[in-house]
């Protein structure tokens, strides 16, 4: 996949297929799109092309009270796109001038002019262009008059669910990762660099590696207790991580991502390791001490252990 940020460096796409959007989570809504792209691309003998933006709009026009909670990164949207076989991929960088630009003059000034767009390929109710003023309807009066394709895209319907960004993130805000996992097509990750904590977790028999998260628009599940996978270096190992602010050692102001990798004990500090969420075992629970939140504790690996499987003891297999 070929991936821009100036579109002054795109060079000459045959017959595009286009999609825009911002693709938070490329689920499986947004797979039913690309998946049609790619046929209709290699129909016409085109190519694929997403067009999406980073940063994300809201970041720009609102940069200090975006309240922004991401499915993805846009390291992890990239990734996510490439494995879904997009020929090219346009990450253009969203600025206040850009979002002057009325829906009119998007379609002719950059998609047709600038990428020679052939078809436009268009989700159920999509809306885009100065203050999302485009719609369908403008897109087929357009068509004929700048020369291209329009088509859209029906919801994609999961157990008679219309699946979209803002259901996976309301799973994920209540702890389901497992509803979120059915509509993304995969399990829901987070990946971050560990950091230092308070090694308390040792003193107790079950020390834990803090994740910080450095971009802070990455949504964070509920706090809680979940079953993990998690992946170091190459390797997946089975684990437990706790969000919250831990209320029996004394609540922090913010909640922390703290990972205990089963049968690990290898020093962790200043790398980075991703976790990939099984399903939430618990809430998050204030004890009287910490002998309590041992004897929890225990509870709560013997549960992981059963609920990840042949994940219940080191592993080798590659991330």
């Amino acid at each position: 996949m070929n991936i821009y940020t100036n579109l002054d460096d795109l060079k000459s796409i045959k017959n595009p297929v286009l999609t825009i959007g911002t693709y938070d989570g490329v689920h499986l809504g947004h797979q039913k799109i690309i998946s049609y792209l790619n046929s209709k691309a290699e129909k016409i003998d085109g190519e694929s092309v997403v067009f999406t933006f980073h940063p994300h709009p809201r970041m720009v026009l609102h940069p200090n009270d975006h309240n922004l909670e991401l499915l993805q990164t846009i390291d992890e949207r990239i990734e996510k796109l490439e494995n879904a076989g997009v020929d090219r991929l346009i990450v253009f960088p969203f600025t206040k001038e850009f979002s002057r630009l009325s829906a009119t003059e998007f379609i002719r000034d950059i998609l047709v002019n600038k990428i020679g767009m052939h078809t436009l390929v268009v989700g159920y109710d999509h809306h885009f262009g100065r203050n999302r003023e485009g719609s369908m309807a403008q897109l087929e009066e357009l068509a004929p008059v700048y020369n291209f394709e329009i088509e859209e895209i029906s919801a994609f319907m999961k157990d008679e669910v219309k699946i979209s960004s803002t259901k996976i993130r309301k799973a994920l805000q209540i702890g389901d990762v497992c509803e979120a996992a059915i509509y993304l097509g995969e399990e829901f990750t987070l990946e971050g660099e560990v950091v230092k904590g308070d090694q308390i977790g040792s003193k107790i028999d079950f020390p834990t590696a803090n994740i910080k998260i450095v971009e802070d628009y990455k949504l964070i599940p509920s706090d809680g207790v979940y079953a993990v996978k998690v992946c170091v270096g190459e390797d997946y190992y089975s684990g437990m991580l706790n969000i919250g602010n831990r209320p029996t050692l004394s609540a922090h102001g913010e909640d922390r991502i703290e990972v205990n990798i089963f049968d690990f004990n290898e020093d962790l500090y200043g790398q980075t390791i991703k976790v990939i969420f099984v399903e939430l075992v618990r809430k998050e629970i204030a004890f009287t001490n910490l002998e309590e939140l041992k004897s929890q504790l225990i509870k709560d690996e013997s549960k992981c252990r059963y609920i990840l499987g042949d994940f219940s003891s080191v592993t080798t297999k590659k991330c």
